[in-house]
């Protein structure tokens, strides 16, 4: 748990405080989400935290103890820290980066070797294609991954995120979001995460804490900040699309029902073509014996190519989601395809259903209504 208490920060030379006696507290395993524009004291209060700055009032709590009464190097070591830069030693290898708490804290080499591999694994690198790599020989979001892996390194009770899905684009974005929330689900961390976005503070938040100008406006659930923001200036962040906004807050295994409408790769054209009239995006999924997505058959295949099989006409998926993507991921992927559908799939890769463009729009409508 952390605590803090009449958190107050005063610079020098400034007139107004850049943490104004804040009051707040974040529940062991809670994803706490720090929002509001630049300058209002986001990263200021995640590092009075860890003591990377020093508070001048009031008192931070960690678990029960006051950190002022910390070795603040200890601290730090005990407390997993992401940010957008990322940070990774250029000059070191991937395993090297990741073990740098665990080295710090003189773990022995046998258990820092088989840490390493294990954590790699579970942001979704593999230890022996990547390991021996530096950070220049990976991509933007495998680089956010080896950070966050690095931050779990010697599995921190606290984890602080400072905007770390920032430096990439949005469709890697989401995916990074969606894959530390499987991992949180996972590991049960106590987060307080920063952003500017307040879609993210939604999507990633148990709760949020709206500030501006140092001053907490409101702590509340992500539905609460959608439904009774307080004030103008929390409904101005939010923002008017709230019903879209609530796309953030359902995942797609949600609203997928149990048909997942896929045919096998053995499928007749005159099969395929009675499912395509019925179709609400003149689109079949295609998929093996064992449920994977292998591809897709539209009208124009059948039409081009009659007598075959469903395997023989099918093409390449565009993009996928998965089960526990928002709904607001799939919107942002038909948006980059160019399609009114995108297929969803669960973690192993088994196919799961398709979800529509008329779907979102019925979500949308059904929280208008109830409002």
């Amino acid at each position: 748990m952390i605590r803090l208490e009449d958190l107050t920060k005063q610079f020098p030379g400034m007139e107004r405080l850049a943490v104004n006696k804040l009051n707040l507290e974040v529940g062991e395993g809670e994803v706490c989400v720090l929002v509001g524009p630049s300058g209002c004291g986001k990263t200021t209060t995640m590092k009075m935290i860890n003591r990377l700055t020093e508070p001048t009032g009031g008192k931070i709590y960690v678990d029960g103890q006051d950190t002022s009464k910390l070795n603040p190097i200890k601290l730090r070591l005990d407390i997993g820290y992401v940010i957008q830069q990322i940070g990774l030693f250029p000059h070191m290898t991937i395993n090297d980066n990741v073990a740098t708490v665990p080295k710090e804290k003189k773990w022995a080499k046998d258990k820092i070797k088989k840490r390493t591999a294990e954590l790699l694994k579970l942001v979704g690198l593999d230890p022996k294609e990547h390991g021996g790599r530096y950070p220049s020989g990976l991509s933007g979001g495998q680089q956010q991954r080896v950070g966050i892996a690095r931050a779990l390194a010697a599995d921190p009770p606290i984890m602080l995120m400072d905007e770390p899905f920032a430096a990439v684009d949005r469709i890697t974005r989401s995916r990074l979001q969606n894959e530390f929330l499987r991992l949180q689900r996972e590991l049960n961390k106590t987060i307080i995460f920063v952003t500017h976005d307040i879609d993210e503070a939604i999507k990633m938040g148990d709760r949020i804490a709206v500030l501006r100008e140092g001053k907490l406006i409101q702590y509340d659930e992500p539905s609460k900040i959608l439904s009774e923001p307080a004030g103008d200036f929390v409904a101005n962040l939010v923002g008017r699309n709230r019903s879209i906004k609530r796309l953030h807050l359902i995942r797609a295994h949600e609203i997928l029902g149990e048909e997942h409408g896929g045919v096998s790769l053995d499928t007749s054209a005159e099969e395929l073509k009675a499912k395509i009239e019925e179709s609400l995006i003149s689109t079949i999924m295609v998929i093996d014996e064992k449920g994977y997505l292998k591809g897709l058959v539209g009208r124009r295949a059948i039409e081009a190519k009659e007598g075959e099989k469903a395997g023989d006409l099918m093409e390449e998926i565009p993009d996928t989601v998965t089960d526990d993507a928002t709904l607001n991921d799939a919107l942002s992927v038909m948006l980059e395809i160019g399609e009114g559908y995108v297929p969803v799939v669960d973690a192993d890769g088994i196919f799961r259903g398709t979800l529509t463009l008329n779907t979102l729009l019925d979500q949308v409508r059904s929280d208008k209504s109830a409002n």
